[in-house]
């Protein structure tokens, strides 16, 4: 089902029901994220004294920022019913990207930022050119740029960070217009434009009408090829904009950085409405995500769990949000 096709709830349905569905349909939002949100929320400001404390909210935006720009990718591709694994390797490979024209070759901080999110944009390009020309599945081809990103970003300075960053560049990572962290800014700004582009274009229609049936798509006109190449080239461009955020957050190009991200990112997308296999997604859900996400790692680090315990938490997460998603599916197909 579609985001667009979710419609009214019909008459003699609960209460319940009917409220979630007007939250679909006006504000693009699965009510039980908000509710998870909520609900951990207040369950960590319990477990920790630090954790309601502005400088703590701040963190979590800012820790959000990378990961919410890298779970909007991920939202389109799986809302087409496509996936990218590479995400968080082509973030690594564009921040080193960056990092290399404006320290290494000296170029204008403008020229770098392009490159940032050019190079992510390029890699994005290769995955849809290898999807939609070569007929090779998504699953194959992300997973194999992944291993290509990374092995590329360590290449370009033979496997050492890029430090030194331009001061007009590390401003996008550590300025504070009016208080407010420049990559929260990027984060909210990138979020809403998106959010426009998924919910009231026809873009973002197209978008979810091939996740939910591509043979209906064709019929209808939609040229899916097409749309799945630019769809693939927009999701490396965003994992640029993240990797450029990253870099300029620690001043350097890592090219470590974004290790295991993709899967942070995916899940804060099925966390927010999104379907693992397509046809629904919302941009606004997955920013509810991406909080659950950075409230879940930051209250784990407040309370001092050691970092592989939160990797196994965020996978634990994941296959808990397919499990909700699906059920919920199934549910609504017998209503």
């Amino acid at each position: 089902m579609t985001q667009s096709e979710s419609g009214p709830a019909k008459p003699g349905t609960s209460l319940w029901a009917r409220v979630q569905s007007s939250a679909i349909e006006q504000l693009h939002i699965r009510l039980e994220s908000l509710i998870v949100l909520l609900v951990l929320g207040a369950i960590m400001s319990v477990l920790s004294p630090y954790f309601l404390s502005v400088s703590n909210f701040m963190n979590i935006f800012l820790a959000t920022a990378t990961i919410g720009v890298l779970a909007i990718a991920a939202t389109f591709i799986l809302g087409s019913g496509g996936l990218d694994l590479s995400l968080g390797s082509v973030m690594g490979f564009a921040g080193v990207v960056g990092a290399w024209v404006a320290v290494t070759a000296g170029l204008p901080t403008g020229i770098a930022v392009v490159a940032t999110i050019g190079a992510g944009a390029l890699a994005g390009f290769v995955n849809g050119i290898i999807i939609t020309r070569a007929f090779v599945p998504a699953f194959i081809v992300t997973l194999g740029m992944l291993g290509i990103a990374r092995g590329l970003a360590l290449v370009i300075n033979n496997g050492a960070a890029i430090y030194g960053l331009p001061p007009a560049m590390v401003y996008l990572g550590q300025g504070r217009p009016m208080g407010i962290p420049m990559p929260v800014i990027i984060f909210i700004g990138t979020a809403i434009v998106m959010h426009i582009l998924l919910a009231y274009t026809r873009y973002g229609r197209h978008t979810l009408a091939i996740g939910d049936s591509e043979n209906a798509a064709r019929t209808a006109g939609i040229n899916v090829s097409r749309l799945r190449l630019s769809l693939y080239t927009l999701s490396g461009a965003l994992a640029g904009l993240a990797g450029l955020i990253f870099a300029t957050r620690v001043n350097a190009g890592d090219p470590t950085a974004g290790l295991t991200y993709e899967l942070t990112a995916i899940t804060a997308a099925i966390i927010g409405g999104t379907n693992l296999f397509g046809g629904r997604a919302s941009i606004l859900g997955t920013m509810i995500g991406a909080l659950i996400m950075g409230v879940l790692q930051n209250g784990l680090n407040l309370l001092a769990v050691q970092s592989y315990y939160q990797q196994m938490a965020i996978g634990a997460v994941l296959i808990l949000a397919v499990f909700i998603d699906q059920w919920q599916v199934r549910k609504e197909s017998r209503v």
